[in-house]
């Protein structure tokens, strides 16, 4: 699969996204399709499927060529994301996550030594970057937050902990970008910033993986850090601007998830046609019936809701203009279709759809966290009544 071309205008066309859509497409189906199943009962991380991945540029699409990536923009990761998540979301969160929150503040913020360190294998799916946020005591309320790092020689001296953190745990993971209390602002309260902390750093180590409900097959665990020392040229971005940094992150990776959620959503449509135009009770199969029409009727029009949604927001930010609210919607709409969807699905799919070697039960397992995720409902719902003036 060859890069996204830009017109003339620094538009990439049209035809460049249909062909990356459709290439995430048959991959999902002809590459993942096969074997996720499988791996998701063993909850294996799929290492295969991430080289392959890889190898595809599916994380490097909004990274800069100059860095190993593909130049695109986010519109084109979104639409690899929901192609990927329409067969399964481990997988494709393992990509949101290794692009939105490894590789992005690192190619917005970072200086030019640490993106020339770290993109390349990242962009390669050679390596992945993790964002450390969310600790055991802070939740959606980020600013609480109580890891702290000092200077002492020329490092950082950082101490602390954090909580269900993807990607920070792999083989294959390379650095973890943390937040951390680093001092007291002028006017009071804590001075947040970002510092990258490489893997395998002394004092710095991973929990076993979570035993989670869904999201198999993707990694997350919690991190520890104990006196981890770090070159103080390891501060990413402005000191005291990492907690606005990763806001700014946020509203980018709510349009991400959105796309993710419709993939889900989605999938949910494809699997309910599948199992109605195949399954028959009392002579007829089950897709002959109104209540099974009306009722993948309105999976569609969740699905088809929700996708204008997210690509409404995405197209804003391509254009330059403020997309914080509408990301918002996107991700509150598209996460609602994912949870409604999987839920409709499985009654559908009936006492098969409680069964994991049926897609639909993989999804409805899936479903929950995105209501969660980059921002629980509620905060969405916040953010959207603080826009109209609330």
């Amino acid at each position: 699969m060859t890069g996204t071309e830009q017109t003339s205008s620094g538009q990439t066309s049209a035809e460049d996204y249909e062909a990356l859509r459709a290439s995430v497409e048959e991959f999902a189906r002809k590459e993942v399709a096969p074997v996720i199943g499988d791996l998701y009962i063993r909850e294996e991380f799929p290492y295969d499927i991430v080289a392959k991945m890889g190898a595809m540029g599916l994380f490097g699409l909004p990274v800069g060529e100059e860095y190993g990536g593909m130049g695109g923009d986010y519109l084109a990761l979104c639409l690899a994301l929901e192609e990927l998540a329409r067969v399964d979301s481990s997988v494709a969160i393992t990509v949101e996550a290794g692009v939105s929150l490894g590789a992005m503040p690192i190619f917005r913020f970072g200086t030019d030594e640490q993106k020339a360190r770290w993109l390349p294998d990242i962009a390669a799916g050679r390596a992945l970057g993790a964002f450390g946020l969310t600790e055991p005591g802070g939740g959606s309320d980020a600013g609480a937050t109580r890891t702290t790092a000092r200077l002492d020689g020329g490092e950082w001296v950082i101490n602390g902990s954090k909580c269900f953190i993807t990607n920070s745990g792999t083989d294959i993971t390379s650095v973890v970008t943390v937040t951390a209390v680093t001092g007291e602002k002028p006017g009071g309260g804590k001075e947040i910033s970002a510092i990258l902390v490489p893997a395998g750093t002394p004092g710095f180590t991973v929990s076993e993986k979570y035993s989670k409900v869904g999201w198999n097959c993707s990694d997350t665990r919690e991190l520890f850090f104990d006196d981890v020392r770090v070159p103080e040229e390891n501060l990413l971005g402005e000191r005291g601007r990492g907690y606005a940094q990763f806001l700014s992150i946020l509203d980018e990776g709510r349009i991400a998830i959105a796309a993710l959620s419709v993939g889900l959503a989605q999938g949910c449509v494809d699997e309910s046609l599948r199992y109605a135009g195949e399954r028959e009770a009392f002579g007829h199969t089950i897709g002959s019936y109104q209540a099974i029409q009306f009722k993948i009727a309105d999976m569609e029009v969740r699905a088809h809701t929700a996708r204008l949604a997210w690509r409404h927001a995405a197209q804003l930010m391509l254009d330059g203009k403020p997309f914080k609210h509408e990301a918002a919607i996107a991700k509150l709409v598209a996460s609602n279709a994912a949870m409604d969807n999987a839920r409709d699905a499985t009654q559908i799919f009936g006492g098969y759809g409680f069964m994991n070697e049926y897609p639909v039960g993989r999804f409805y397992r899936d479903a929950k966290i995105l209501e969660v995720g980059e921002g629980t409902s509620e905060v969405q719902k916040m953010l959207i009544a603080r826009h109209l003036g609330l």
